[in-house]
């Protein structure tokens, strides 16, 4: 639930250009604004209706608020020369207003939901997930949440596996019709055509996400979302360690050696300084072998990193709160990662279940990484 009330289809720290407020207006020109604008991390929610922004996670109320009913969203955007994974809101004033993800699924992430929203107002619908089993016609008996867990089971649940295509290597995912097998193998529908039913019932919730061209494209089409029953259509789990090689937003070639282990993870935590304890929304890349967990200014695209984390031998686990903190500063969710050398970082992630995701990432690089 945002500031006003209202519920929230998705929530998290972004990067959003500012333009120089006295010369605004004057902006027309691609080019100009490169040299008027400055870009700074807010805390950013989307609801049915629109785009809010927040200085702060814990503020009380937004900074602004973006309304999506006639408008158009662009991405890729290349406004801008040397960002990638920026995206724009057009909105029917034809008010420009840019975006920054941390990586390229967290960008298609927020296209997926901001279109849907988008084709919803203009077509007199309202946004919410929970219509998702009247208007695919789910079986009432069908607990999401449980199946959804069986499936993440590492036992007996779908396989996350490494596929490539199209020059890009995706890690942690699965096939459409890996999903549709696992349900009808294990009696959790009647036939196929009953699994696709139940699999883009979990694909509308959030609780599967695409993967690939092929597999966006129909995620994309309509206001629900279809998951297709296909060998080449790629998903995967909305809380899992999904990353796609390919399209790295670390693809600079870099000759050190802490930065040549394989990209594990990546997003933007809270993270506490060690001088003047102040806390800041950075960037961070988490490599295996060498086990390296590299921030950046989220800010500032294409600088080297702030500073770097050797986690080998290194133990992470999660705080309820932290003494020399002001109330305001933190709102919960937070972990510590203590170095092989006693060096303490203290993170804030922005749900629980990011944090534990966080956590077990680290874990297990700290263990298996040089």
């Amino acid at each position: 639930i945002n500031g006003k009330g209202k519920k929230s289809i998705q929530q998290k720290y972004l990067c959003k250009c500012v333009f120089n407020k006295t010369i605004k207006k004057l902006l027309h020109v691609d080019a100009t604004r490169a040299v008027l604008s400055s870009w700074k991390v807010v805390w950013v929610v989307l609801s049915d209706d629109g785009v809010e922004f927040y200085n702060k996670k814990s503020d009380s109320s937004p900074k602004g608020m973006i309304p999506l009913k006639g408008a158009k969203l662009t991405s890729p955007c290349q406004d801008f020369a040397k960002r990638t994974f920026v995206f724009k809101i057009t909105t029917f004033k034809n008010q420009d207003h840019f975006f920054q993800a941390s990586h390229l699924e967290e960008r298609e992430f927020w296209n997926k939901d901001i279109k849907r929203a988008i084709v919803c107002l203009d077509s007199g619908m309202k946004f919410s997930r929970k219509s998702t089993r009247k208007s695919i016609q789910l079986p009432s008996n069908i607990n999401m949440s449980e199946l959804y867990n069986l499936m993440r089971d590492p036992q007996v649940g779908v396989k996350e596996l490494k596929l490539e295509r199209d020059n890009r290597t995706f890690n942690q995912c699965f096939t459409g019709s890996a999903v549709v097998d696992w349900l009808v193998s294990h009696e959790r529908v009647r036939n196929r055509q009953d699994g696709v039913i139940v699999a883009t019932g979990l694909l509308n919730e959030g609780l599967l996400q695409p993967a690939g061209d092929m597999s966006k494209r129909a995620a994309e089409v309509h206001a629900e979302s279809v998951l297709l029953d296909q060998l080449d259509a790629f998903y995967y789990f909305a809380d899992s360690g999904f990353f796609c090689e390919g399209y790295s937003s670390d693809e600079d070639t870099i000759t050190k050696e802490e930065f040549r282990g394989a990209v594990v993870k990546q997003g933007c935590l809270v993270k506490q300084g060690h001088r003047r304890k102040n806390w800041k929304v950075r960037k961070f890349i988490l490599r295996d072998d060498p086990a390296y967990m590299h921030y950046y200014d989220p800010t500032k695209d294409g600088d080297g990193p702030l500073g770097a984390i050797h986690l080998r031998g290194s133990v992470v686990t999660a705080v309820d709160h932290v003494p020399d903190a002001k109330k305001t500063d933190t709102e919960g969710f937070l972990f510590e990662i203590i170095t092989s050398d006693e060096i303490h970082y203290l993170l804030e992630a922005t749900t629980a279940s990011e944090r534990k995701e966080w956590i077990q990432a680290i874990h297990t690089v700290s263990k298996t990484g040089k």
